[in-house]
């Protein structure tokens, strides 16, 4: 079987399903595309700043530990987690 140069394949276009990443909108773009923002965005987001650092590490802030000392527990005051018949 012969094939000729114009099949129904060939003329295909793949698109895909897209969010914008500034207005959050649906739009569809070509497959393989990398843009990521809608073509009513594009001239908004080429006026914005340039960021002067990239983003990071993100780390959250720890605080100083709180000691408790001399602290004593009372053991008969403390249920038995086994005779209360609760499940974790």
């Amino acid at each position: 079987m012969k094939r000729n140069g114009t099949s129904k394949e060939d003329s295909a276009v793949r698109v895909e399903l897209k969010y914008c990443e500034h207005c959050g909108g649906l739009w569809v773009r070509e497959g393989g595309v990398t843009t990521v923002y809608c073509e009513k965005c594009l001239p908004k987001v080429a006026e914005l700043p340039v960021p002067k650092k990239k983003p990071g590490r993100v780390r959250l802030p720890v605080g100083r530990r709180t000691l408790v000392g001399d602290y004593e527990t009372d053991d008969s005051d403390t249920p038995d987690l086994e005779a209360v018949g609760g499940v974790a």
